[in-house]
């Protein structure tokens, strides 16, 4: 819900109208109501729940774009357009993008034919934006056009995650039994496989000697950022420093391995899993706990700028340039913090608590793809 101020001094006034002019499209208004429904695919791990707190939901556990179009109805987004259409599609927790993004195009196709729908945008959070490329891929290939008009990837590891490498080079035969723990039947629910999920998020094949080629340097290769796929490709990064992201995420930093994921080379230099390589330092704002800035951008970078008393807004930055070759961005794209979100790899899709304003931040995102027209 909007945040009204209550007493609107002189330097209150000064304040407001400074976040006003800070972005290029604030104002005190809802979000306009996208073209096209809104799907959202989720992250490893994901879709009801993750760690005990709702996908996709703010700290209370209300969707993000439930809009309040019912009479007295409190628990909504009241910046959401009462005729915005979304969808949340559910895909198998524990796999690889090969599998999650077949799921996610089929989930996407009926979602279409019961709805009528001609076309889709696409948010996604961590691999969901892996599952997404595929999945627009192959919603081209059976329709005989391009079905996705906007796909924003959240926090996605385009070019993989040292953690997961580091999981499976150590922890490999105690995966599903770690997880279990705290996923409880999901895990060894049909279809899961963890060991999938981690070799899908390592940047190179894992094992070049087991007969299955994986890794997202070949999965790059194979479901590229195409504007035959996709007609605007954009990204949303966040990074924080390891002493203040959510606190699984600062045991993972702490006691299982240092992300570090600021630096540049073509490929994964250092073999930590991930295109790119860091520096050392575990305390720099260079990555959001799971995944390093080096490996989240694909197209361009958007810039979200919160304001106070209006809507948030999201909007394209343009001056880093477009990533098209995911697997080898260029050395600004892979190092620069500009436009980076500062808020770690959970906070962004309801994980806290926390003073991250999900309602705001998904109705800016919603702004951006209808003002896009789409």
């Amino acid at each position: 819900m909007k945040k009204e101020p209550t007493l609107l001094g002189k330097g209150a006034a000064l304040l407001l109208m400074a976040g006003v002019l800070a972005s290029p499209v604030s104002q005190a208004r809802d979000a306009d109501k996208t073209r096209y429904p809104v799907v959202f695919a989720h992250g490893m791990a994901g879709f009801d729940d993750i760690l005990g707190y709702d996908y996709w939901g703010d700290d209370y556990g209300t969707f993000v774009l439930d809009p309040c179009d019912k009479f007295l109805e409190v628990a909504c987004n009241g910046d959401i357009n009462d005729n915005q259409r979304s969808y949340v599609s559910a895909v198998t927790p524990f796999q690889s993008s090969e599998v999650r993004g077949y799921e996610l195009a089929n989930n996407i196709e009926s979602y279409m034919a019961t709805s009528g729908a001609t076309h889709v945008n696409i948010v996604s959070h961590s691999q969901g934006g892996i599952d997404a490329r595929k999945a627009a891929r192959l919603l081209r290939e059976r329709k005989g056009y391009r079905v996705v008009q906007t796909h924003v990837s959240v926090s996605s590891p385009h070019r993989g995650s040292p953690v997961a490498k580091f999981i499976l080079d150590h922890y490999a035969n105690r995966v599903t039994e770690v997880l279990a723990n705290y996923y409880g039947s999901v895990v060894y629910g049909s279809g899961n496989d963890a060991i999938a999920g981690a070799k899908q998020l390592v940047y190179n094949d894992y094992d070049p000697y087991d007969g299955v080629v994986t890794g997202m340097k070949a999965f790059n290769q194979k479901y590229p950022s195409s504007t035959d796929y996709v007609a605007n490709s954009v990204s949303l990064m966040t990074a924080q420093n390891g002493s203040s992201v959510n606190p699984a995420l600062w045991l993972v930093s702490e006691l299982v391995y240092n992300i570090d994921g600021d630096g540049y080379c073509y490929d994964d230099c250092n073999n930590d899993g991930a295109a790119g390589q860091g520096d050392g330092n575990a305390y720099e704002r260079d990555d959001d706990g799971l995944v390093g800035i080096n490996s989240q951008q694909q197209g361009y970078r958007l810039e979200y700028s919160e304001c106070w008393g209006c809507l948030d807004s999201v909007w394209e930055q343009r001056s880093l340039g477009y990533v098209s070759d995911i697997n080898h961005p260029n050395r600004t794209q892979m190092t620069s913090l500009a436009y980076v979100i500062n808020q770690d790899h959970m906070d962004v899709i309801g994980v806290g608590p926390d003073t991250f304003d999900e309602m705001e931040f998904y109705a800016a995102i919603t702004d951006y793809m209808a003002d896009r027209g789409d």
